[in-house]
């Protein structure tokens, strides 16, 4: 008596359900996502009496600092208020021309700490031009 042999199944992997659930998720984290835009830091600077310095010079390096302690270094907000990360964006700014004139523009009410950081990473980054902006007070 002769018997077949039994020939072996083939198994496959059906990927259309994997396609299909890793679409329906690509979607989902698309719709669910929240897109944020960076914007500007909004400075109330302080007041100060006497005659302006004059313009900025187009070549300089101005640091922003908000009433909440976040930086800017010429218009680009930070993403951290590390000292790192500022010491990182002033490096990039001034390409490593520390005989650029430094500005600072801090929020009347900004912590002084974070002032006083700006300062310190300028100092020992070597900037010898250092400012700081005001501007005038109201005529009453």
């Amino acid at each position: 008596m002769k018997f077949r042999r039994s020939t072996p199944d083939t198994l496959e992997i059906n990927l259309t359900p994997l396609i299909d659930c890793m679409l329906f998720l690509i979607i989902f984290f698309m719709l669910s996502t929240t897109f944020t835009k960076a914007s500007k830091l909004q400075i109330a600077l302080p007041e100060a009496g006497g005659e302006p310095a004059g313009p900025v010079q187009a070549t300089s390096v101005e640091v922003s600092v908000s009433a909440s302690g976040e930086y800017a270094v010429n218009g680009q907000v930070l993403a951290s208020k590390q000292a790192t990360s500022l010491r990182s964006a002033i490096e990039k700014a001034s390409e490593g021309n520390n005989k650029l004139p430094f500005m600072i523009s801090a929020d009347g009410s900004a912590p002084h700490q974070s002032v006083v950081t700006v300062m310190d990473i300028a100092g020992q980054m070597g900037f010898q031009s250092l400012g700081i902006s005001t501007r005038q007070p109201e005529k009453k």
